[in-house]
């Protein structure tokens, strides 16, 4: 585990990142280029993205999502993250 911390909580425990979808990813790098948190490296050899620091993602954040021209980027539904930090929450309070 890397340590890091979400609002007190291990950040690794919380399933939000991007997923992309290489069906529809044309290899514009908008993702990549867009991402101030470093989380997208781009695989040359491919011409894609690559989620390569899922944990540096902000929970909640659907930016690069949103500026994907082709809809190929995808995050869980929030509901469920929702959902997962109450339950992490309940848990480290016992």
């Amino acid at each position: 585990m890397s340590g890091l911390l979400w609002q007190g909580l291990p950040r690794e425990e919380i399933p939000w990142y991007p997923r992309v979808d290489y069906t529809l990813c044309i290899g514009c790098r908008t993702c990549y280029e867009q991402c101030p948190h470093g989380v997208y490296e781009w695989d040359e050899e491919n011409n894609r993205p690559a989620v390569a620091h899922p944990y540096e993602c902000v929970v909640y954040c659907e930016a690069c999502a949103k500026i994907c021209p082709q809809g190929a980027i995808s995050f869980p539904p929030k509901q469920e993250i929702v959902a997962l930090v109450k339950e992490l929450r309940a848990r480290s309070a016992t």
